[in-house]
């Protein structure tokens, strides 16, 4: 056990700033060998005291290089500056990302870089066909970047944005202008803060139910599947009708793909995929 600790000490030291995959593995590793960081150790540990102080210190040392790493992203962001630090860290390939809703080490840079805080009351609205919120991972969001194109001329509105992940990294790497629209309103509250704190002036945040939302500015629409049945069919009128006077776009993922690629007024930029992100865009 002592020889298994001095070769993550030895890992660890050579670690710099942008590793942070190199740097998740290791910390998981370490949960594996002796808990996670908030686990509560039992009086007699199963490691000898002196490999469980060295395996905390390693642990505390890559915590302080990943919190380095984010300030120096945030810093970067916060000056109006090209977050390169932050864009290192995507995967550079023409190959789309690892399918499905799973989150991996990029999301945690985000996490780390974006520092959004979620509620923690229960929704406000619990509407059955509203569904239970979930971020979308970060390889699809930086995927949907590329596929995009996004430009400082496009508005892309995000129906349903809870956190405002999306709105919030593509404004900071696209450019573009961002609107949010969400009806939680501690969603919206927190969303509005890590905008301000990043000093983002081409994003905001709308509490609103995206059936009444003002959809005039938009050049692009985001849903990753923020609800079902008569709420979508009601907000894709309302797309619909945006779309007689000018062409717009549409991004989707999850659930809702199979039903908005199956809108007549709409036709596929990219195949259909539930798993990752569907461009469309309306028919002149």
């Amino acid at each position: 056990m002592d020889q298994l600790i001095a070769r993550l000490d030895d890992e660890s030291s050579r670690l710099e700033g942008y590793q942070f995959r190199e740097r998740a593995d290791l910390l998981d590793r370490l949960d594996a060998l002796i808990g996670g960081a908030d686990v509560e150790r039992p009086a007699k540990s199963f490691l000898p005291s002196e490999s469980d102080r060295r395996a905390h210190s390693i642990r505390v040392r890559l915590e302080a290089a990943s919190a380095a790493f984010y300030r120096s992203i945030r810093e970067q962001i916060q000056l109006g500056e090209r977050p390169d630090l932050l864009l290192q860290c995507v995967h550079r390939s023409d190959e789309p990302p690892a399918p499905g809703p799973g989150y991996d080490s990029l999301d945690e840079v985000v996490s780390g870089v974006l520092q959004l805080e979620e509620p923690r009351e229960a929704p406000a609205h619990p509407d059955p066909e509203m569904v239970f919120y979930q971020p979308t991972p970060a390889r699809h969001i930086f995927h949907f970047f590329r596929l995009a194109q996004l430009s400082a001329s496009d508005t892309l509105i995000d129906l349903g944005a809870g956190l405002g992940h999306v709105p919030i990294l593509t404004s900071i790497c696209t450019g573009a202008r961002c609107e949010g629209i969400e009806v939680e309103a501690a969603y919206v509250a927190s969303a509005r803060r890590c905008a301000e704190s990043l000093n983002l002036n081409r994003v905001q945040f709308v509490q609103q139910d995206a059936r009444t939302a003002d959809f005039s500015a938009g050049s692009i629409f985001y849903l990753y599947t923020p609800f079902r049945g008569t709420i979508l069919d009601a907000v894709f009128r309302r797309l619909r009708h945006e779309a007689e006077g000018r062409t717009i776009r549409i991004a989707t993922f999850g659930p809702c793909t199979d039903a908005v690629a199956r809108e007549p007024w709409l036709e596929a930029e990219t195949p259909a995929d539930l798993e990752r992100i569907t461009l469309l865009s309306s028919r002149n």
